[in-house]
């Protein structure tokens, strides 16, 4: 299954979302597990394309690296790019964020709602020093991701390692083994 689907599990006050690349299998979160299978149409179509010659044919050329987010003139200095941050058929969805030629990448989760994205798909709402959460007004210093005001103040966003090599992004962060832009 080539789309992903976003799945938000809570247990007894924790909270994880993520996303699932799979038809069908198990996640686990404290003490609860979500089950699922999904039946996809879609994979009929898709999984069976083949060429002139019979041969499956693939919907894109794969990157070179699988570690490569994006170009980091891809990533605006007044705001964010979301990305996908991959570990087996888990996903975790997070944002990239620039300061000069510095790129900082966060999980794209508030810690005060962790449901709630800080970009929900348009980018994050920006003021030269923050990251602010559309929903409540929570304000996170860009580069370091701490929080001054509202109401997880005090509290940090999820860093996900990345580094800036030759003009391009990279995933870094050894929780997961591979990412690409959403």
């Amino acid at each position: 299954m080539d789309d992903s689907i976003r799945v938000t599990v809570e247990s007894d006050g924790e909270e994880e979302a993520f996303r699932v690349y799979d038809t069908d299998g198990s996640v686990e979160v404290g003490d609860a597990t979500f089950r699922f299978a999904v039946d996809d149409e879609r994979l009929g179509t898709d999984a069976d394309a083949t060429d002139e010659t019979g041969s499956s044919s693939p919907k894109a050329d794969p990157p070179t690296d699988p570690r490569r987010l994006v170009a980091v003139g891809d990533v605006p200095t007044n705001g964010t790019v979301r990305f996908e941050a991959i570990n087996g058929q888990r996903g975790t969805e997070g944002i990239l964020e620039r300061s000069g030629d510095d790129v900082y990448a966060w999980r794209n989760s508030c810690p005060h709602k962790p449901h709630v994205r800080l970009d929900p798909g348009f980018g994050a709402r920006t003021t030269d020093d923050h990251i602010v959460c559309h929903e409540h007004g929570a304000r996170f210093v860009r580069g370091d991701g701490f929080c001054t005001r509202g109401p997880c103040r005090g509290q940090s966003l999820d860093a996900i390692e990345v580094e800036c090599r030759d003009g391009e992004v990279y995933l870094t962060d050894d929780r997961f083994d591979s990412g690409r832009r959403l």
